[in-house]
């Protein structure tokens, strides 16, 4: 049976994961107290995984307070969709012609989005999104910028989330969207590709709604 993960590691799992399905939403206050119960540990494991969600910019801790969920920003979003596209748009040109592997792989991820989106789990129809744009960028074959296009990956799911419980009807589209990408692909046609992946990742910036910091 294998050990349990560390008290501290348990505690980051549990507030980032929160963090990103929006069970914390922006603005809510944590409390090393709560968290501690919540998990099942002392409050010093509590202290060192907020310590390092602060790093990640996920929460700004408040001595003798707590910690801050921070809200996803007007700022952050514009950024994010930014470095997408640059790279994506890149990186889909670079697919083309596309492999028998990677159009498997994405009729695949696209199967799994649409499974998920009846299940009605918006976290996992985020995390599978995201895992469908990443497989794109990662058959550029420029390790440089996958690692880059790794570090957004919290941002852009709890981007993703925040879309789909605003625009709940944005799920239909995002996977129709995917099934043009693909279809794109599948004909070798790289500028229809990234007409896709603007159209597809542009719409972000204009659905999703945060307060500037």
């Amino acid at each position: 049976m294998p050990a349990a993960p560390p008290a501290a590691e348990r505690v980051y799992d549990h507030i980032k994961r929160g963090v990103l399905d929006r069970s914390y939403e922006g603005g809510t206050l944590l409390t090393e107290g709560h968290l501690a119960e919540a998990v099942g540990v002392s409050r010093t494991p509590v202290r060192e995984a907020l310590l390092r969600l602060e790093v990640e910019g996920l929460i700004k801790l408040y001595p003798k307070k707590g910690a801050l969920v921070l809200a996803v920003s007007a700022q952050e979003i514009a950024d994010v969709v930014e470095t997408r596209l640059l790279v994506e748009e890149f990186a889909v040109r670079k697919a083309v012609p596309a492999t028998p592997h990677l159009i498997a792989r994405l009729e695949g991820l696209l199967a799994e989005q649409q499974r998920r989106a009846l299940a009605g789990d918006l976290a996992e129809v985020a995390d599978t999104d995201r895992r469908f744009h990443a497989e794109i960028v990662r058959s550029a074959g420029n390790q440089i910028l996958s690692r880059l296009y790794d570090q957004m990956r919290d941002r852009q799911l709890r981007m993703g989330v925040a879309v789909m419980e605003a625009h709940p009807d944005r799920i239909a589209l995002n996977i129709a969207e995917h099934a043009e990408m693909l279809d794109a692909l599948r004909a070798g046609d790289a500028d229809a590709a990234a007409a896709c992946v603007h159209r597809h990742v542009s719409r972000v910036k204009v659905l999703v709604r945060g307060d500037d910091r």
